[in-house]
């Protein structure tokens, strides 16, 4: 008595020394049961902390450790009553009347024990009240909270997870078939189908389990998460048609509405007759397992199935299982057994004897004395949590359930869904028919309009360009959507360096001798220049991006190769050119190709710098064919290599010298040169085309092309300053919110639509030179109004959106000067840019809603910024946020260096 007080005096005040205490490890008496509290290796870690051990004679034996293994790490062998006469008792099973000696285990307790067993308190009242009797301190097994910081001590998953497996095993034990499918010489063999009830830790295992094995997996919960897990294993998650959680308390299911369970027992029962085997493992906290597989349900399945039932225990979730026995009912083969961790008796002792000596370190951190002190107030997830939650008895007091703790984490906030799933929800509501009706109405307008263009045509000439349009374009829309985001940068750069090809318009409408003799000569020289500067130095851009992908392990390259290509397309042109052939079409289409194939080669790392060649090839192989169809004189070929020769040298010049940071904006300067260049081509081929609008069948429609090609440049030309200001720190990034901007932009459109109206009205020269000038002036505000007002971090999708429009403007030309070339690269840069854009934004979560019309989304781009920013859907457009340092990490390198994605290596 004396010596029990003075433990009971010293455990109050400071605790008990380890080296007075004596761990007791009894042998397990619940029939069948093979495990053992403690392994010899967390005997021996007790040992080290100080404790006493004694292990019953045979505790171990079942589990395949010896008295002898537990003798070699320090441990005493005795009976049964000196072991259940120990300080800390550390059992599987709950203490139970043991029918050898006549009297129940916990008789046999020393006054004020502490035991550690599976208790299952709420199941056990009278088991509480005969350990009240002695005073007992109780940590239950089966209480440890399922916390983060609790997770070594959780029993209750170890065991679950060897059930799990185990009852794959089984499973396959007594399925007929193999569990893979097979096709061998002797015939075919068909996977097994197994289905999983319960996405907690049993059925993941037994999941991960079946799906090794090469079975088709599919699995099934109230719990969204549960069947995410179940889809990461590569199981085929199952769901009912009614939306209901099913979160529980301590990481269970809660029990389901009477709508939910009958919509999934429709389900089952329509499984069962499918699957070969089922495993099942829904538990309920504190009530009887629920019976989801009626007996009619099971008789459906074909002969020589298995079903496992892993909640047998607890009254089984199949009707007709009988928990502890393995029969066969109408040819299904029934697994009820109670005690699978048990038949994996080594593994399942080791690792509850893990979780018991983590638990005991955990508790009872002292070096020198064992205490615990259970808190009734305590923060979720903190080890008071743990404590408080596992001591369900306090000498002798009854402490369960614990008291909830403080600080209890809110549910995770509904994650918004994205762009793709609200279109899926969406599509899912539409009917078949309407689906299919508005399929069929879409076809039927394109198909109308293109009987309609064809009827309005002014000549085939028109009609065969707006066919070369067509098909280029929906060669654009499919090359970029596979593009790696790293190379969205380098993609730009060289689609941009293709837009060059406005210096063909400039070519086609260059005259005089050494010098331009009038204004539209002027021009036309002009526009060949400045695209010379923007070919050479796009190119040169773009070769320099790549090359920061370079690591210093990679092979050597011989892009010189690509040289031989190169020369045989130009050189066997001037050849053929020479001996009388006129094949500038062919020229224009094998230009074309090489385009396409610069697109997609800057898709994938592997093909980058072969897209980059292929560009070189199609541009030069394009300003060769314009120059030998026009045939120019030798003063007006000096004028036309002289103008491009310079250009192309300070293109040069300025790509070369420029820091690597600022490569991305030179892009957007490089820009702004292709949309002034189409201005000047559109200004000028009205100028040349004038004299003969009064006689030509298709005057009016080069006049709009003219309008339009000025528009579209005008904007580009004014965008793209602005957005290499912004990129390069010249202006301020801030987003600039004009004061009714939005009434200005609308009437900066319509003035420049409405300028039209006189313009194909009046036939003078000059209101047309005068409507042509206010819309060039018109669209370089707008151009500055829309850019200003969204913000640097939105910079990088503006250029994608300009890039497109320098397309459309490359088609203006292409249509006003009935060049196949033109065209073709002009739709490819306009259908390629508009889907790169959708790219960007959806990978930076903006959602852009704009229509790809030609001109009317130029109006909505930055509205759809603004309205984001007001609903707080987008960044703050400031150059030091963190979306911005992200995107041009990957993909701009604005004011950072590049991160080589081949290997996470930073040059």
């Amino acid at each position: 008595f004396f010596l029990t007080l003075s433990y009971l005096i010293l455990s109050t005040l400071k605790g008990i020394p380890y080296k007075q205490l004596t761990v007791g490890v009894p042998k397990e008496i619940f029939e069948n049961e093979k495990r053992v509290a403690l392994s010899p290796a967390g005997v021996q870690a007790l040992i080290k902390q100080g404790f006493n051990v004694v292990v019953e004679s045979g505790a171990g034996e079942a589990s395949k450790f010896s008295d002898d293994h537990y003798r070699e790490v320090g441990a005493k062998i005795q009976g049964t009553k000196e072991v259940l006469a120990s300080d800390v008792i550390v059992k599987v099973r709950a203490p139970m009347h043991n029918p050898a000696l006549g009297v129940h285990e916990a008789d046999l307790f020393k006054t004020a024990p502490t035991l550690i067993s599976f208790i299952y308190p709420a199941q056990n009242p009278d088991l509480l009240k005969k350990l009240a009797e002695k005073r007992t301190t109780v940590l239950a097994m089966d209480q440890v909270p399922r916390v983060t910081i609790a997770q070594g001590y959780d029993a209750l998953s170890s065991m679950a997870n060897i059930a799990g497996y185990k009852a794959v095993v089984l499973a396959a034990n007594h399925f007929g078939r193999f569990f893979t499918g097979q096709i061998t010489a002797a015939g075919k063999v068909p996977p097994a189908k197994v289905l999983i009830i319960g996405g907690g830790v049993a059925g993941l295992a037994s999941a991960g389990a079946a799906k090794s094995m090469g079975a088709v997996v599919r699995g099934f919960d109230t719990r969204a998460a549960a069947l995410e897990q179940f889809k990461s294993l590569g199981a085929e998650p199952l769901e009912v048609d009614i939306k209901e959680s099913g979160e529980g308390q301590g990481g269970y299911a809660k029990e389901m509405s009477k709508e939910f369970i009958e919509a999934e027992m429709k389900l089952f029962a329509k499984q069962c007759q499918d699957v070969d085997i089922i495993i099942t493992t829904a538990l309920i906290p504190g009530k009887k397992a629920p019976v989801l597989f009626k007996k009619d349900m099971i008789e459906s399945m074909k002969e020589g199935s298995v079903v496992v039932d892993l909640a047998a225990e607890a009254g089984g979730n199949i009707e007709t299982t009988k928990p502890g026995e393995l029969y066969v009912h109408k040819g299904v083969t029934h697994i009820g057994y109670t005690d699978l961790p048990s038949r994996m008796a080594t593994q399942a002792s080791t690792l509850y004897s893990n979780n018991i000596i983590k638990l005991l370190k955990a508790i009872s951190p002292d070096k020198e004395n064992f205490y615990f002190d259970p808190k009734d107030q305590f923060d979720y997830g903190t080890l008071d949590h743990v404590i408080r939650g596992t001591v369900v008895m306090k000498d002798g007091k009854v402490i369960f359930p614990a008291p909830p703790p403080n600080n209890i984490p809110q549910g995770a906030p509904v994650k918004p869904k994205t762009v793709a799933e609200l279109e899926a929800e969406k599509a899912a509501t539409i009917t078949p028919f309407r689906k299919t009706m508005t399929s069929a109405s879409v076809y039927t307008t394109g198909l109308a309009s293109m009987l309609g263009l064809g009827i309005v045509s002014p000549n085939n000439a028109f009609t065969q360009m707006v066919t070369t349009f067509g098909l280029a374009g929906i060669v654009g829309y499919h090359t970029v959507w596979g593009v790696t985001p790293a190379l969205h940068s380098p993609l730009m750069s060289v689609t941009n360096a293709i837009s060059g090809l406005t210096a063909v318009g400039g070519l086609v409408l260059m005259g005089g001798t050494y010098f331009p003799e009038n204004a539209p000569q002027s021009l036309a020289v002009l526009s060949a220049f400045i695209s010379s500067v923007n070919i050479a130095g796009g190119f040169l851009v773009t070769q320099r991006m790549l090359d920061m992908f370079k690591r210093p392990t990679d092979p050597p390259e011989y892009n010189y190769l690509y040289l031989l290509p190169g020369g045989v397309f130009v050189g066997g042109y001037a050849a053929a050119l020479s001996g009388g052939y006129s094949i500038e079409q062919m020229m224009y289409l094998g230009s074309g190709l090489c385009c396409v194939g610069a697109l997609a080669g800057l898709s994938t790392q592997g093909t980058a710098r072969l897209g980059n060649a292929l560009g070189m090839i199609g541009v030069a192989g394009g300003l060769a064919a314009t120059l030998g169809g026009l045939k120019p004189s030798p003063e007006l070929l000096a004028q036309m290599s002289g103008a491009m020769a310079l250009g192309g040298t300070i293109g040069l010049t300025i790509a070369k010298r420029i820091q690597i940071t600022d490569l991305p904006q030179l892009v957007a300067a490089f820009h702004s040169l292709v949309g002034l260049a189409a201005v000047l081509t559109c200004v000028a081929e009205y100028m040349i085309e004038y004299p003969h609008f009064a006689t030509d069948p298709a005057a009016n429609l080069t006049k709009i092309v003219a309008y339009l090609g000025t528009y579209i440049g005008g904007v580009t030309f004014s965008g793209s300053l602005i957005a290499y200001g912004k990129l390069q720190g010249i202006l301020n990034s801030a987003p600039l919110l004009l004061p009714g901007r939005h009434a200005l932009n609308a009437g900066l459109l319509a003035a420049s639509f409405g300028g039209m109206i006189p313009y194909m009205i009046d036939p003078s020269y000059t209101t047309g030179i005068t409507c042509l000038g206010s819309v060039s002036a018109l669209s370089a505000i707008m151009g500055v109004t829309l850019t200003a007002a969204i913000g640097g971090a939105d910079m990088p999708v503006v250029i994608t959106v300009l890039n497109s429009y320098s397309g459309w403007a490359l088609c203006a030309e292409g249509f006003l000067l009935n060049n196949n070339l033109l065209t073709i690269v002009g739709a490819l840069i306009g259908s390629s840019g508009a889907i790169l854009s959708y790219i960007m934004c959806v990978t930076f979560f903006f959602w852009i809603i704009y229509t790809q019309i030609l001109f009317l989304y130029l109006y909505f781009f930055p509205l759809c910024f603004s309205k984001q920013k007001e609903q707080g859907n987008c960044s703050s457009h400031q150059p030091s946020d963190s979306l911005l340092c992200d995107f041009l990490i990957q993909f701009f390198s604005y004011k950072i260096l590049f991160v080589q994605l081949h290997g996470g290596e930073i040059k």
